[in-house]
Protein backbone atom coordinates (compact mmCIF):
# COMPACT_ATOMS: atom_id res chain seq x y z
CA UNK A 1 0.00 0.00 0.00
CA UNK A 2 1.39 3.65 -1.07
CA UNK A 3 2.23 6.02 2.13
CA UNK A 4 -1.02 7.05 3.41
CA UNK A 5 -2.23 10.70 4.08
CA UNK A 6 -0.77 12.92 6.97
CA UNK A 7 -2.54 15.97 8.09
CA UNK A 8 1.22 17.76 7.45
CA UNK A 9 0.69 17.37 3.74
CA UNK A 10 -0.19 19.79 1.12
CA UNK A 11 -3.97 19.78 -0.23
CA UNK A 12 -2.25 20.34 -3.77
CA UNK A 13 0.28 17.26 -3.22
CA UNK A 14 -2.71 14.69 -2.39
CA UNK A 15 -4.62 15.81 -5.21
CA UNK A 16 -1.17 15.62 -7.49
CA UNK A 17 -1.76 11.96 -6.26
CA UNK A 18 -5.27 11.31 -6.42
CA UNK A 19 -6.98 14.35 -8.16
CA UNK A 20 -10.83 12.90 -7.56
CA UNK A 21 -10.17 14.22 -3.97
CA UNK A 22 -11.14 16.67 -5.31
CA UNK A 23 -14.86 15.66 -4.69
CA UNK A 24 -14.20 15.19 -1.24
CA UNK A 25 -12.62 18.71 -0.62
CA UNK A 26 -15.22 20.46 -2.04
CA UNK A 27 -18.34 17.99 -0.12
CA UNK A 28 -16.78 19.34 3.05
CA UNK A 29 -16.32 23.18 2.31
CA UNK A 30 -12.69 23.19 1.68
CA UNK A 31 -11.66 26.17 -1.11
CA UNK A 32 -10.39 25.23 -3.60
CA UNK A 33 -8.03 28.36 -3.32
CA UNK A 34 -6.95 26.96 0.13
CA UNK A 35 -4.82 24.40 -1.84
CA UNK A 36 -1.10 25.46 -1.18
CA UNK A 37 -1.95 25.42 2.20
CA UNK A 38 -1.21 21.83 4.96
CA UNK A 39 -4.07 20.08 5.83
CA UNK A 40 -4.52 20.93 9.55
CA UNK A 41 -3.93 24.81 8.14
CA UNK A 42 -6.97 24.42 5.21
CA UNK A 43 -8.96 22.25 7.97
CA UNK A 44 -9.07 24.82 10.40
CA UNK A 45 -10.14 27.50 8.14
CA UNK A 46 -13.21 25.72 7.11
CA UNK A 47 -13.69 24.69 10.94
CA UNK A 48 -13.46 20.93 10.30
CA UNK A 49 -10.97 18.22 12.12
CA UNK A 50 -8.15 17.49 10.15
CA UNK A 51 -8.18 14.20 11.19
CA UNK A 52 -11.34 13.57 10.15
CA UNK A 53 -10.22 14.94 6.88
CA UNK A 54 -7.68 12.52 6.56
CA UNK A 55 -8.78 9.69 7.28
CA UNK A 56 -12.27 10.25 3.99
CA UNK A 57 -8.99 11.04 2.09
CA UNK A 58 -7.51 8.14 2.68
CA UNK A 59 -10.79 6.03 2.24
CA UNK A 60 -11.63 7.50 -0.76
CA UNK A 61 -7.94 7.04 -2.21
CA UNK A 62 -6.18 3.59 -0.99
CA UNK A 63 -8.97 0.86 -1.47
CA UNK A 64 -7.20 -1.32 0.68
CA UNK A 65 -6.73 0.97 3.98
CA UNK A 66 -8.86 -0.14 6.23
CA UNK A 67 -8.94 2.23 9.40
CA UNK A 68 -7.77 1.03 12.80
CA UNK A 69 -10.67 1.24 15.65
CA UNK A 70 -8.92 4.11 17.60
CA UNK A 71 -8.83 6.05 14.14
CA UNK A 72 -12.68 5.26 14.09
CA UNK A 73 -13.55 6.22 17.52
CA UNK A 74 -11.82 9.32 17.55
CA UNK A 75 -13.47 10.46 14.19
CA UNK A 76 -15.30 14.22 14.27
CA UNK A 77 -19.22 12.65 13.85
CA UNK A 78 -20.74 16.65 12.71
CA UNK A 79 -17.97 16.33 9.69
CA UNK A 80 -18.78 12.75 8.72
CA UNK A 81 -22.34 14.17 8.26
CA UNK A 82 -21.39 17.12 6.39
CA UNK A 83 -19.15 14.70 3.96
CA UNK A 84 -21.90 12.67 3.37
CA UNK A 85 -24.96 15.32 3.39
CA UNK A 86 -22.61 16.47 0.43
CA UNK A 87 -22.10 13.79 -1.37
CA UNK A 88 -26.02 13.43 -1.35
CA UNK A 89 -26.35 16.63 -3.26
CA UNK A 90 -23.73 15.86 -5.85
CA UNK A 91 -25.13 12.78 -6.63
CA UNK A 92 -28.83 13.61 -7.17
CA UNK A 93 -27.97 17.06 -8.64
CA UNK A 94 -24.80 17.20 -10.57
CA UNK A 95 -23.88 13.30 -10.69
CA UNK A 96 -27.27 11.93 -11.87
CA UNK A 97 -28.21 15.31 -14.21
CA UNK A 98 -25.14 14.07 -15.82
CA UNK A 99 -25.83 10.63 -16.59
CA UNK A 100 -28.89 11.87 -17.73
CA UNK A 101 -27.93 13.82 -20.35
CA UNK A 102 -24.96 11.49 -21.40
CA UNK A 103 -27.62 8.83 -21.60
CA UNK A 104 -30.42 11.16 -23.96
CA UNK A 105 -27.26 12.03 -26.27
CA UNK A 106 -26.37 8.29 -26.51
CA UNK A 107 -29.47 6.81 -26.95
CA UNK A 108 -30.74 9.51 -29.85
CA UNK A 109 -30.44 7.44 -32.68
CA UNK A 110 -32.34 4.28 -31.29
CA UNK A 111 -35.18 3.27 -32.22
CA UNK A 112 -38.10 4.37 -29.61
CA UNK A 113 -39.11 1.14 -27.70
CA UNK A 114 -35.01 0.31 -27.26
CA UNK A 115 -34.79 4.13 -26.17
CA UNK A 116 -37.80 4.25 -24.04
CA UNK A 117 -36.43 1.11 -21.81
CA UNK A 118 -33.26 2.44 -21.42
CA UNK A 119 -34.52 5.68 -20.36
CA UNK A 120 -37.17 3.86 -17.49
CA UNK A 121 -34.17 2.10 -15.95
CA UNK A 122 -32.06 5.59 -15.87
CA UNK A 123 -35.27 7.22 -14.43
CA UNK A 124 -36.05 4.58 -12.12
CA UNK A 125 -32.34 4.44 -10.36
CA UNK A 126 -32.63 7.96 -10.13
CA UNK A 127 -35.89 7.84 -8.17
CA UNK A 128 -34.38 4.90 -5.92
CA UNK A 129 -31.55 6.51 -5.33
CA UNK A 130 -33.21 9.69 -4.18
CA UNK A 131 -35.47 7.39 -1.71
CA UNK A 132 -32.65 5.55 -0.15
CA UNK A 133 -31.01 9.23 0.74
CA UNK A 134 -34.17 10.90 1.60
CA UNK A 135 -34.49 8.24 4.28
CA UNK A 136 -31.02 9.39 5.50
CA UNK A 137 -31.52 12.89 5.42
CA UNK A 138 -34.63 12.47 7.14
CA UNK A 139 -34.38 10.12 10.01
CA UNK A 140 -30.56 9.06 10.32
CA UNK A 141 -28.74 12.23 10.26
CA UNK A 142 -31.34 13.90 12.27
CA UNK A 143 -30.91 11.03 15.46
CA UNK A 144 -27.20 11.16 15.30
CA UNK A 145 -27.73 15.13 15.71
CA UNK A 146 -29.90 14.38 18.45
CA UNK A 147 -27.63 12.35 20.36
CA UNK A 148 -24.90 14.58 19.71
CA UNK A 149 -26.79 16.88 21.39
CA UNK A 150 -27.42 14.27 24.32
CA UNK A 151 -31.10 12.95 22.99
CA UNK A 152 -32.75 10.05 22.63
CA UNK A 153 -34.60 8.06 21.09
CA UNK A 154 -36.20 4.90 22.24
CA UNK A 155 -37.93 3.83 18.78
CA UNK A 156 -34.77 3.85 17.28
CA UNK A 157 -31.03 2.98 16.65
CA UNK A 158 -28.03 3.01 14.23
CA UNK A 159 -28.61 -0.53 14.21
CA UNK A 160 -32.06 -0.03 12.50
CA UNK A 161 -30.44 1.75 10.06
CA UNK A 162 -27.59 -0.72 9.59
CA UNK A 163 -30.30 -4.11 8.95
CA UNK A 164 -31.87 -2.16 6.19
CA UNK A 165 -29.16 -0.17 4.73
CA UNK A 166 -28.99 -1.34 1.06
CA UNK A 167 -25.95 -0.91 -1.44
CA UNK A 168 -27.06 1.88 -3.63
CA UNK A 169 -24.14 0.82 -6.53
CA UNK A 170 -25.43 -2.66 -7.37
CA UNK A 171 -27.47 -1.22 -10.43
CA UNK A 172 -24.63 0.42 -11.76
CA UNK A 173 -23.61 -2.78 -13.16
CA UNK A 174 -26.64 -3.16 -14.90
CA UNK A 175 -26.40 0.66 -16.06
CA UNK A 176 -22.45 -0.58 -17.54
CA UNK A 177 -23.55 -3.25 -19.28
CA UNK A 178 -26.18 -1.84 -20.92
CA UNK A 179 -23.83 0.71 -22.77
CA UNK A 180 -21.27 -1.96 -23.11
CA UNK A 181 -22.81 -4.82 -24.48
CA UNK A 182 -26.84 -4.12 -25.22
CA UNK A 183 -26.92 -0.76 -27.24
CA UNK A 184 -27.04 -0.85 -31.14
CA UNK A 185 -24.10 0.43 -33.20
CA UNK A 186 -25.93 3.26 -34.43
CA UNK A 187 -24.72 4.97 -30.79
CA UNK A 188 -21.47 6.44 -31.61
CA UNK A 189 -18.97 4.64 -29.75
CA UNK A 190 -17.28 8.25 -28.23
CA UNK A 191 -20.15 9.12 -26.14
CA UNK A 192 -20.48 5.36 -25.55
CA UNK A 193 -17.22 5.82 -24.24
CA UNK A 194 -17.71 8.92 -22.30
CA UNK A 195 -20.91 7.79 -20.85
CA UNK A 196 -18.95 4.66 -19.47
CA UNK A 197 -16.26 5.97 -17.65
CA UNK A 198 -18.76 8.49 -15.67
CA UNK A 199 -20.36 5.79 -14.95
CA UNK A 200 -17.68 3.48 -13.53
CA UNK A 201 -16.06 6.88 -11.87
CA UNK A 202 -19.86 7.09 -10.03
CA UNK A 203 -19.90 3.54 -9.49
CA UNK A 204 -16.11 3.69 -7.18
CA UNK A 205 -17.57 6.88 -5.62
CA UNK A 206 -20.81 4.89 -4.30
CA UNK A 207 -18.78 2.29 -3.13
CA UNK A 208 -16.51 4.49 -0.93
CA UNK A 209 -19.96 6.65 0.12
CA UNK A 210 -21.50 3.17 1.39
CA UNK A 211 -17.96 2.33 3.10
CA UNK A 212 -17.91 5.44 5.14
CA UNK A 213 -21.00 4.95 6.10
CA UNK A 214 -21.48 1.42 7.53
CA UNK A 215 -17.56 1.02 8.93
CA UNK A 216 -17.01 4.81 9.91
CA UNK A 217 -20.62 6.29 10.72
CA UNK A 218 -22.53 3.20 12.19
CA UNK A 219 -19.32 2.35 14.75
CA UNK A 220 -18.94 5.97 15.68
CA UNK A 221 -22.20 6.17 16.26
CA UNK A 222 -22.76 2.79 18.30
CA UNK A 223 -20.58 4.70 20.39
CA UNK A 224 -22.24 7.68 20.92
CA UNK A 225 -25.62 5.36 21.70
CA UNK A 226 -23.09 3.31 24.64
CA UNK A 227 -22.13 6.38 26.27
CA UNK A 228 -25.14 7.99 26.23
CA UNK A 229 -26.85 4.67 28.08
Amino acid sequence: MKELFTPDMRLSDMLDMNYSLVQVIYRMGIELRRSGLKVVDACAQAGIDPATFILISNVYSFPEYVPSASEVSSVNVPDIIRYLRGSHSYYTGVALRDLQTSFDKLVEPCDEPRKKVILKFLVDYKIELEKHFEREERQVFPYVESLLSGGKSPDYSIEDFEEHHESVDEKMEDMKNIVMKYLPEVCEEEKRTLLLLSIYRLRDDLRRHTYVENHILVPSVKNLESDGR
